[in-house]
């Protein structure tokens, strides 16, 4: 409800947001609009339309007012180009999104990684006048360790969206962890994104079941007109089905370390692990493993108390192991 002196105290931050937006989109016509107009077109009181103006030239969006009779608003000519709305702590989010997804891969030409790259660098020049400084400023401030993963091609991850949102099935060469090389007929689900690699989950028509591909593997990728009906997941997630996958001949390995969350999680840092906090204040661990040889690392940089809680055979393994250590 908005109260008779117009303030939008129970207004949403994105009805606010999509309601100056609506505003931009009539201004960027470039016809000169009353206020009147306005405010009926975006029905909201004056005080509101002179808020939402004032929004705008925050933004730097230079808005023409001519007062009196005969009075308007107008864009300034030649104002086209929106600044990205964004709150300080948005600009700074999508920054760190792009310099993080930039130190992935290898920058191959036309990747994902590169593009990201590429809109690290000029980002600011899109954003509002008062943030650009704060940018630059975290720009050259920030350096990023590269993340040595798969380059993934920008153009498949966009047309394989559309595929999925449109419910289009789609063909593609395929090479395989072994190197054998496949033409696969899919209709795609999910982009599925786990340890810097993109993955897709889609039901392959010849092998009549669900299959997971590595998008850095999909080359010569074809859209097809002809459209399916999406079938049930089987799992809860697509994430949980591509994990399920990896972890079918890992066991299911459950501790309970006397140490804080953060600690654990980096302890555990190199591991696709759970981290819950316990009733007593120690942190509950789950994770797939091949060998019990794994835990060792990260136990020992953590230093802390541990009870491995299952399976039985990763006990006795770790009984056994403290007892030659202590021989030595």
């Amino acid at each position: 409800m908005r109260p008779e002196n117009g303030r939008d105290y129970d207004a949403p931050v994105a009805d606010v947001t999509q309601r100056t937006l609506a505003l931009l989109v009539l201004l960027q016509s470039g016809r000169r609009f009353t206020g009147e107009e306005l405010a009926t077109r975006l029905d909201v009181p004056p005080r509101t339309l002179r808020r939402d103006i004032g929004r705008l030239r925050g933004y730097g969006y230079p808005v023409e007012t001519r007062p009196g009779p005969g009075g308007h608003y107008r864009l300034a000519a030649g104002q086209t180009m929106p600044p990205l709305v964004l709150d300080d702590e948005e600009a700074i989010a999508t920054l760190l999104g792009l310099a993080a997804l930039g130190a992935t891969g290898s920058a191959g030409e036309g990747s994902i990684d590169e593009a990201a790259v590429r809109a690290y660098g000029k980002l600011d020049q899109y954003l509002p006048k008062r943030l650009r400084p704060r940018a630059a400023a975290l720009r050259a401030s920030l350096e990023t360790m590269p993340a040595p993963a798969p380059s993934t091609s920008a153009e498949i991850l966009s047309r394989l969206a559309e595929a999925i949102a449109h419910k289009h099935a789609v063909t593609f060469h395929y090479v395989g962890a072994d190197g054998k090389a496949t033409t696969r007929r899919v209709e795609p689900h999910r982009h599925i994104h786990l340890h810097h690699r993109w993955y897709l989950l889609g039901w392959d028509t010849d092998k009549h079941d669900w299959r997971v591909f590595r998008l850095d593997r999909v080359t010569e990728l074809r859209v097809h007109s002809s459209t399916f009906t999406p079938r049930p997941l089987p799992a809860g997630t697509g994430l949980d089905y591509l994990r399920q996958g990896m972890n079918r001949h890992r066991r299911r390995v459950v501790l309970t370390l006397d140490a804080p969350m953060t600690a654990v999680a980096d302890a555990f840092n190199r591991q696709d692990v759970d981290l819950t906090t316990a009733e007593d204040g120690r942190t509950r661990a789950v994770l797939m493993l091949d060998s019990w040889q794994w835990l060792l690392p990260a136990l020992a940089f953590l230093g802390a108390d541990v009870t491995i809680e299952e399976p039985g055979e990763f006990r006795t393994a770790f009984h056994n192991f403290a007892a030659r250590l202590a021989g030595a």
